[in-house]
């Protein structure tokens, strides 16, 4: 078992990825270390590092606008809770997972299932040739039983299904999309176009780093959100579109914080033009669409450059966008059990059956990642010009993540209660209801960073900066 290397080396090596000033890291605080949770990954120091990350190159810009650098501290204990995104509703803490989802023995092995939503559901029923109205786990394992694992998965993705086989590490490496992962960086920026420096206004020294900074968050599963609603913890002006035909999570209650929520219908010309003007008002686009799921719509890169040049887009997948597996739809807890962790946390634990890692931490460390890339594409934006563009991926998250090695003990240790962390936590009133929540973790020395919107529901607010 590699060892893992302590969490400023990982930062250092990120930082170094996203080409910022090496003087800034004069200014980071990091604490704690790995375990603190039970696995057999860091995945605290993943949390920790991407966290302070996306905080120190929000500063990083600040100071491009003339701002005084700030210390930036993150505890990694804090930060790991961070990610285990608990938060209750009217006092109701909301189950995440549908009955349905989750690990099922295959005649070959096991297989992960993904019913939250509800279209989902239905065709995985129809697929293994069960009535919707099933809702029994035992029925649907005596169906996943008849099947090999692989099969399963692959004419579940042929349906546009989420189902995916159990590997490890040794088959995921010797797969064509592990492979194709193991070849790319953590994320790639790129200076794919000209255009204009587009102005930022100057900062007083007790605003926060991304004031001013106008982002268009077209996301709706967890790593995208995250992202936006870091921006705006930060201080960006950030725009949630939805689309009013298509179904949210829960989640959106405590994600949305900090965030203008509208409706826009792309399938609408008149209302393309509205986001067309949304556009051309925007220094920020983060999508978390699949591959080539805007395109059609008018909102490829290229489109996006076009409509305004200079603009940093970040696009978000499951797999990349490289490999056979490109464009595939997936989740965190399907990556992390098709990438060979489930199996790996297995073989720690000393037990047969697959296990999870203890929190979603691809989909939150991918989050803090692409908050990280927007500020650090926004640097060079403001630097030279150019629209810019940011690919992410849960699959490269992971791939990062298992690099850090493995954690001794990691199993050992007993998971924090959220009773035992309620000084991390803060009371909001929102359109949803009252919401209590995990508050940053990030700590800027002179800018508190936070949330100065309620989070309200799709729709609330016009389509108009």
């Amino acid at each position: 078992m590699n060892q893992a290397p302590a969490p400023s080396e990982v930062f250092a090596q990120l930082w170094a990825l996203g080409e910022l000033s090496p003087q800034a890291l004069g200014y980071l605080r990091l604490t704690g270390c790995d375990p603190v949770l039970p696995s057999s990954f860091a995945v605290g120091t993943a949390a920790q590092v991407s966290i302070a990350a996306a905080a120190l190159a929000a500063c990083e810009l600040g100071a491009v606008r003339g701002q005084a650098r700030q210390d930036v501290a993150v505890d990694m204990a804090q930060a790991a809770m961070e990610c285990q995104g608990w938060y209750s509703l009217d006092g109701v803490v909301p189950d995440p997972w549908d009955a349905l989802s989750g690990l099922y023995r295959c005649a070959d092995g096991w297989v992960r299932l993904h019913t939250n939503f509800a279209h989902h559901r239905l065709g995985v029923l129809a697929l293994l040739g069960l009535p919707p109205s099933t809702g029994e786990r035992d029925t649907v394992q005596d169906a996943v039983a008849q099947w090999r694992a692989v099969d399963l998965e692959t004419q579940a993705a042929e349906r546009g299904l989420v189902v995916a086989a159990v590997r490890s590490f040794e088959q995921w490496d010797a797969h064509a999309q592990g492979q194709a992962i193991a070849a790319q960086p953590l994320f790639t920026l790129e200076r794919m176009a000209d255009g204009p420096v587009l102005p930022l206004p100057q900062l007083g020294a007790a605003q926060r780093p991304l004031h001013g900074v106008r982002v268009l968050d077209l996301t709706r599963i967890v790593a995208g959100p995250v992202a936006g609603r870091t921006l705006a913890a930060l201080g960006a002006d950030v725009m949630l579109v939805n689309s009013p035909h298509l179904p949210n999570i829960d989640m959106i209650a405590e994600a949305s914080r900090g965030k203008r929520s509208v409706h826009v219908d792309l399938r609408d010309p008149a209302q393309r033009q509205q986001m067309n003007a949304l556009v051309a008002g925007s220094h920020v686009f983060v999508q978390g669409y699949r591959p080539g799921g805007l395109d059609a719509l008018g909102y490829s890169p290229a489109q996006l450059a076009h409509l305004r040049p200079g603009l940093v887009i970040v696009s978000l997948s499951a797999y990349s966008e490289q490999g056979p597996w490109a464009g595939r739809r997936g989740f965190d807890s399907l990556v992390q059990t098709a990438a060979g962790f489930n199996t790996a946390e297995a073989q720690a634990a000393g037990v047969e059956k697959p296990q999870a890692l203890p929190v979603q931490i691809l989909d939150y460390a991918t989050g803090y990642l692409m908050a990280f890339a927007s500020s650090a594409a926004l640097v060079r934006q403001q630097q030279e010009g150019g629209t810019w563009l940011v690919r992410v991926s849960l699959a490269q998250t992971a791939h990062w993540l298992r690099s850090m090695g493995q954690v001794a003990a990691g199993w050992g240790i007993r998971a924090p209660s959220v009773p035992e962390r309620t000084h991390y936590l803060e009371s909001y009133a929102t359109g949803f209801g009252a919401l209590v929540a995990m508050r940053h973790s990030a700590k800027l020395s002179r800018t508190p960073v936070g949330w100065s919107r309620p989070a309200m529901p799709p729709g609330s607010h016009p389509p108009v900066w």
